[in-house]
């Protein structure tokens, strides 16, 4: 049996605007086992966002317990958690966050600059995690140069150049046409299948949730239902292939 990359048990998490508290997530119990592939979804002020930025260390539990591999993350520092961002997880978003002036390589490489890694072993990680989301001929491209699919790759390319843990997608086709958003989501099922990267994506929409294993919907901060994928959605067989 696989075990757990993430374990949240009782997490809560109330914000306080003026006199009014907001208790965006309400005792949340949840498991999701290393390799898994799980698709987040539930209306706006559900909870899936707050869900996600504790799963990304970007907060932390009012209550209750966050662990990622093991380790209890929900009572670490603010410095604590970026350790655990940088060394653990990989982030996609629906915007593709890459910096206009460099190329596609430069982008891939940004993770690596923080932690001091030798250039020339940036490079190489950086042109092999390109090539591994089909994108090997466009390294020194600009991303005015890339159509919006293949700047979504590249952001994906910078995701997993690390080797994370686990990778948090945040409405990853929010800005794609529907044939472009189903060979993004090849590329993650050929990451989560092939690789065994641990995958959360948040999507509302019901036809990007199929391509995941698993998928939990929130309502109102709770936990409402999970259940496993049965007509699981698969791409053209080109599709998220690498070129």
């Amino acid at each position: 049996m696989s075990t757990a990359t993430i374990e949240l048990r009782g997490v809560t998490k109330t914000y306080r605007l003026g006199d009014v508290q907001v208790e965006a997530l309400k005792g949340v119990d949840l498991s999701i086992a290393t390799g898994e592939f799980l698709a987040v979804m539930g209306p706006s002020g559900s909870g899936k966002s707050t869900l996600m930025n504790i799963f990304g260390c970007l907060d932390r539990p009012t209550t209750g317990s966050y662990r990622l591999d093991g380790e209890e993350i929900g009572t670490l520092s603010r410095d604590g958690r970026a350790v655990i961002r940088r060394n653990k997880l990989g982030f996609v978003f629906q915007g593709f966050n890459l910096l206009p002036r460099l190329s596609a390589q430069e982008n891939v490489e940004l993770p690596m600059i923080y932690d001091s890694t030798p250039t020339s072993v940036r490079r190489e990680k950086a042109l092999a995690a390109l090539s591994s989301v089909g994108l090997g001929d466009r390294a020194h491209h600009l991303p005015s140069q890339l159509s919006g699919g293949q700047q979504q790759r590249v952001a994906i390319a910078r995701a997993i150049v690390n080797t994370p843990s686990l990778l948090l997608a945040d409405e990853p086709t929010g800005n794609l046409d529907s044939a472009t958003s189903d060979e993004i989501m090849g590329i993650f099922q050929r990451l989560n299948d092939e690789l065994g990267i641990t995958l959360v994506l948040v999507t509302h929409e019901p036809d990007i949730s199929r391509f995941a294993r698993r998928v939990i919907r929130f309502r109102d901060g709770n936990l409402v239902e999970d259940l496993p994928v049965v007509d699981r959605r698969t791409p053209p067989a080109s599709a998220g292939a690498p070129a």
